[in-house]
């Protein structure tokens, strides 16, 4: 395991393991999020070309979903990790996580924090996790069925339990 792709609905913990596994295997930890977003939220135009350089590297935990670049990165992955977990459990833990955020004025990428008032959007990451957690299941679903005859090492991680036991040439 060189390039590992962690993928998985909003919430359920991607980054965190990301960074666990990037940390365990001692190489960068790329979080798309932070490439995505410029200051005031706005998109970074150079989003793409930031991805393809920085998975260029030998080796590096990317976690992220963006439709953009999935087909990118995950053609250089040599294992994806899906965080397969319950959507009671991934909207529990957004919606604790957005709180903390929230009540602590958290900084995030590029100098944006949570704001209360973009809670009700759609965009919010409490309604998208809602939103995608099915369909995230249907399309990483068939892309492990599919993904099956390369050399590609998948991971799918369904529990809380699962996430936490999972270690580099360990489990999975």
């Amino acid at each position: 395991m060189q390039r590992i792709l962690v993928v998985g609905a909003s919430g359920s913990g991607k980054t965190t393991f990301a960074r666990r596994v990037a940390a365990a295997l001692s190489v960068p930890h790329i979080e798309l999020d932070a490439l995505r977003h410029g200051p005031g939220w706005v998109p970074r135009p150079t989003f793409s070309a930031d991805v393809d350089a920085a998975t260029s590297a030998a080796a590096w935990v990317v976690d992220g979903n963006y439709s953009a670049v999935r087909d990118l990165v995950w053609t250089r992955a040599d294992t994806v990790i899906w965080l397969d977990l319950p959507r009671w459990l991934v909207e529990w833990q957004v919606v604790r996580r957005t709180a903390g955020r929230l009540v602590f004025r958290t900084p995030l990428w590029n100098g944006n924090r949570e704001r209360w008032r973009d809670v009700p959007r759609a965009s919010h990451p409490i309604r998208w996790s809602w939103r995608k957690h099915g369909l995230y299941r249907v399309t990483y679903g068939d892309r492990f069925a599919a993904a099956g005859t390369d050399d590609r090492q998948l991971i799918r991680l369904r529990s809380r339990r699962e996430v936490q036991a999972w270690s580099p040439g360990g489990s999975g």
